[in-house]
């Protein structure tokens, strides 16, 4: 994070920090959250005017309210003519979410010890938490029992990022149907299951390896279904374009 700042210092470039999944950290004792002005503000004066705008949004961390869409930036360093614009631009919805705007209130200053909702609010905290925590393991197990399937531990956020080793004649047929080797298998798996994956081209994966990612975000009650479905299709995929075939025949 300090190489980044220190890149956007020396290139007069603006920081824009996602930060929206500033709650979901599952290793807090390990990899706690750092925010990029907290970094900022600790590399001295050298960095003082350091244009960044950091995100927060209700729609990830344990809100999660989506559908509410209402969430904040807050500027640093910025000039105050730039300041003046941003505020021009704001100004000129009509027809501001109130609901959103609700959340993000509640999100900032959610219910302290002693409020009467406090009780209520620390569980439903913690049981969205802990099953996120849950959650993300067993998909995380599942992916590694795969064939070619090796995936790594989410630390944060909502997602996993297995790499896949495909077979030479899914490889193939991917090539085929024009498709990059990932794109064709998170199709075959939303054609036979209907759980949509993204493919690991879109995010800039290394040349010549296959990814895709999926959220963990299955509700507790649908995930063994959800985790079983994703198995027993790849076990047909694996089995359709493998390389043994003719070693058995």
């Amino acid at each position: 994070m300090r190489e980044v700042v220190e890149f956007c210092h020396r290139n007069r470039v603006i920081l824009l920090a996602d930060e929206v999944y500033q709650t979901n950290i599952y290793q807090p004792e390990l990899r706690p959250f750092h925010s990029f002005k907290k970094v900022l503000k600790s590399m001295g004066p050298a960095y003082e005017g350091q244009e960044l705008i950091s995100y927060h949004s209700i729609s990830k961390g344990m809100i999660g309210e989506c559908g509410r869409r209402g969430g904040y930036f807050e500027c640093e360093g910025l000039d105050t003519s730039i300041l003046e614009q941003i505020y021009k631009i704001s100004s000129i919805s009509l027809c501001p979410n109130v609901q959103g705007q609700i959340m993000v209130s509640l999100m900032v200053n959610p219910p302290r010890e002693g409020d009467p909702s406090y009780g209520q609010y620390r569980k439903e905290y913690n049981d969205i938490y802990q099953s996120l925590i849950s959650r993300a393991k067993k998909l995380e197990d599942t992916f590694n029992s795969l064939e070619g399937c090796t995936c790594n531990s989410a630390d944060g956020a909502m997602y996993l990022f297995p790499q896949i080793r495909l077979p030479n004649k899914a490889i193939a047929a991917a090539k085929e149907a024009n498709r990059s080797p990932d794109q064709f298998y998170c199709m075959a798996m939303l054609e036979a299951t209907g759980v949509c994956m993204v493919a690991g081209s879109g995010f800039g994966q290394v040349e010549g390896t296959a990814h895709f990612r999926s959220t963990f975000l299955p509700q507790p009650e649908l995930f063994d279904d959800f985790c079983a479905g994703i198995k027993k299709f790849h076990t047909d995929f694996m089995n359709r374009y493998s390389d043994r075939v003719h070693e058995r025949l």
